[in-house]
């Protein structure tokens, strides 16, 4: 890990990853007006602030990034601008894609414009409005029982879909309710289940 010397004279760190440059493709487009950082793509347009001890320069289709916060936080800002920015560049070219699936008897999802109603098995349904930057489609082979999420922003994807996943959380017995595809639930046997139960 190198140092570098702040304004102050302290010996600011340099994080090896977040010295590295951010490769930014055709198509994308970056802009540093002060501390805001705006990148526009084909997937979508994101902006963000800086913090006050961390710069970014465009140098051709690549951007740096740089701090002059003394000791570690140096690094660590840098690591996770630079992180962040990796990201939102990622998003603006190709894009996000979160897949919940529902397991359950009846469990299904409904979209009407961008209204999504969940049965999920309560007395009443979960209402739940797709959040302006996302867009949210339902396979027609899946029968209202798959959830796709797409969007140029990768924080908002991950918290729109574990706010649905809250809705309704797999169940450790039998699995029931909200997951991402792919997800492992542990599943319990139950009190039935084993061997040497009380008869």
């Amino acid at each position: 890990m190198q140092t570098a010397t702040t304004q102050q004279g302290e010996a600011s760190k340099t994080s090896r990853i977040g010295k590295r440059p951010v490769d930014v493709p055709k198509g994308v487009t970056v802009s540093v007006q002060g501390r805001k950082v705006e990148i526009k793509g084909t997937k979508g347009q994101l902006a963000r602030e800086l913090p006050s001890t961390v710069d970014v320069k465009v140098e051709g289709a690549k951007l740096h990034v740089t701090s002059t916060a003394p000791g570690r936080d140096g690094s660590r800002l840098q690591g996770l601008v630079r992180a962040l920015l990796a990201g939102m560049v990622k998003g603006a070219a190709d894009g996000y894609e979160r897949v919940l699936e529902l397991k359950g008897t009846g469990y299904r999802v409904d979209l009407k414009g961008t209204t999504l109603t969940f049965a999920l098995g309560y007395s009443h349904p979960v209402v739940f409005n797709v959040p302006k930057g996302l867009t949210a489609t339902i396979p027609a082979d899946s029968k209202g029982t798959v959830l796709v999420l797409t969007g140029a922003d990768k924080e908002l994807i991950g918290q729109t879909a574990a706010t649905i996943r809250g809705f309704r959380p797999p169940e450790p017995y039998g699995g029931k309710g909200v997951r991402y595809r792919g997800e492992r639930v542990r599943e319990k046997a139950g009190k039935a289940g084993g061997k040497g139960g009380k008869k």
